[in-house]
């Protein structure tokens, strides 16, 4: 009853201004309608292969978007749909823990704003409509912090047990949550109040419960000599470059997902922290203190490495969970209404280019062509039955081709190169020897094929007898070219010479 008559109460402040009431039910239904009216994105695609070959963990990240959507489409088919309604339900599994987390700290009333202040994002509709790590990595760090905090503030000793699990979920999401652990040790340590729980059993005992989570991710790696653990550390220095100005692309795309008004508020508030407290940690506020443990560091780190490694688009979003409920503490309703304007704005910008299409996309990362593209590739399969069908792009291509065939398509570990995940489903590349193939080739702007015509001559011409271009396939939509993919048919394939190992090839 009293659930209910929350549900009521919140309902009344949300439509008490009918403009922000109009405003939530059009996002509501556009993200919804999303669902049917999108077509897959190469992550969808490509995590949905990753279920297709079920494993403890996989190269490029942990299992747990593998697995969501393994048993989503085996309950209700291989469809988009059903891929981007997992993502939905997971998501809002995280609005709903964000909600409980949010009352920890907050009356009803800022948590009712930190709720709508997240879900105005573009973040949340990102994460409803498109398969990444980070879907079920906001669920388990949203349910981590809730544990941690009923195991710390509320003494409740049983909560130490759940934490572990959900710290330990949330790791075998994606490896940022590591930011996990260390954000509550990093609490204990300056909090005073606190520190004593840094040797209670319960603690030891939920590091064990995390450790044990994870064993799926560490089995894996062991077995496959660390290649994920090394991939994401070692692996990644190697893209480290001086490029100071990058700070602003990140600076605009973070405002870009939380809006800009939500994300403002942000450096405005660390900007008085910062002002008010400088290194005197000790004076914040216990409850102020535990939030922002789990945001400074991971939006801090990301912010300062940017000028000298190219920080995506994604990998704040952890630190945005406690961030908003921070700044909850004094946002007022106006600035709420000011979100949802942009909200608005940008969701209707969103749909226009989703259905439209007016602005071309000069790049493999969009929704658009790929369906054209399964159906002149079924064309040709049938044409040409015996032969395999690759692609030689970072995974996109055959990724999207795996979905929409519902057969494996190949990908660079044909031309004995590093192909991600593909080179860790057991397949042998010897056993093609002599066949001939069907190589598709994604142009990312449809007026440029000089390049990919190149490739084409010089990097398949040693791995076959002889290679000819096929008519591409042309995709169309609203009576105008959007995508371009260039055909060749491939004879009599030789593989790489024995020994030559992609997994341990460079790019």
């Amino acid at each position: 009853m009293r659930d209910q008559a929350g549900d009521n109460r919140f309902i009344a402040y949300i439509t008490a201004n009918k403009w922000m009431a109009a405003a939530i039910g059009f996002i509501i239904l556009l993200r919804f309608s999303f669902i049917g009216i999108m077509g897959a994105m190469p992550q969808d695609a490509y995590y949905y292969f990753y279920g297709q070959h079920f494993a403890l963990s996989y190269f490029d990240h942990p299992p747990a978007i593998a697995w969501i959507l393994r048993g989503f489409t085996d309950l209700f088919g291989r469809h988009v749909f059903v891929i981007k309604l997992a993502d939905t339900l997971v998501t809002i599994g995280t609005l709903l823990a964000f909600y409980r987390l949010s009352r920890c700290f907050l009356p009803r009333k800022r948590a009712w704003n930190g709720f709508l202040l997240l879900y105005a994002t573009l973040m949340i509709t990102i994460l409803s409509l498109v398969s990444t790590p980070d879907v079920p990595l906001l669920l388990f760090w949203s349910l981590s912090l809730l544990a941690v905090y009923r195991a710390v503030f509320e003494g409740r000793k049983a909560y130490w047990i759940w934490a572990g699990i959900a710290m330990g979920l949330a790791f075998d999401s994606k490896y940022t949550a590591i930011f996990l652990p260390a954000g509550a040790v990093l609490y204990l340590l300056l909090s005073r109040q606190h520190r004593h729980y840094l040797w209670s059993p319960w603690f030891f005992a939920s590091i064990l419960l995390f450790c044990i989570t994870i064993l799926p991710v560490v089995l894996w790696n062991v077995q496959n000599d660390f290649a994920s653990f090394r991939f994401q550390s070692s692996g990644r220095v190697g893209g480290v470059e001086f490029h100071p100005l990058d700070v602003f692309g990140v600076i605009g795309h973070q405002a870009a997902i939380l809006l800009p008004v939500l994300f403002f508020a942000l450096l405005y508030y660390v900007y008085k922290l910062v002002r008010k407290y400088g290194w005197h940690v000790s004076h914040i506020p216990a409850s102020q203190l535990f939030l922002l443990c789990f945001f400074i560091p991971i939006f801090g780190i990301f912010l300062v490495i940017s000028p000298v490694y190219w920080v995506k688009i994604n990998w704040m979003m952890p630190a945005y969970i406690t961030g908003i409920i921070w700044i909850s503490t004094w946002i007022t309703v106006k600035y709420v209404r000011w979100q949802w304007i942009c909200a608005v704005v940008v969701h209707l910008a969103l749909a226009v280019e989703v259905i439209f299409y007016p602005v071309p996309i000069h790049s493999d990362d969009t929704m658009i062509g790929w369906s054209g593209l399964s159906e002149g590739v079924k064309a040709l399969a049938d044409e040409y039955p015996d032969d395999f069908i690759f692609s030689a792009d970072d995974y996109k291509t055959s990724a999207m081709l795996n979905l929409y065939l519902g057969r494996m398509v190949y990908s660079r570990n044909v031309l004995g190169e590093n192909a991600l995940q593909f080179d860790f489903i057991g397949t042998d590349v010897n056993t093609l020897k002599g066949k001939n193939a069907l190589f598709i080739n994604s142009l990312t702007d449809v007026n440029d094929e000089v390049d990919e015509l190149e490739f084409a001559e010089e990097d398949l011409a040693p791995y076959f007898r002889s290679v000819r271009p096929l008519p591409p396939i042309v995709v169309h939509q609203h009576g105008r070219v959007v995508r371009k993919f260039l055909v060749f048919r491939c004879m009599d394939y030789q593989p790489p010479l024995p020994g030559h190992d992609p997994r341990h090839v460079e790019k």
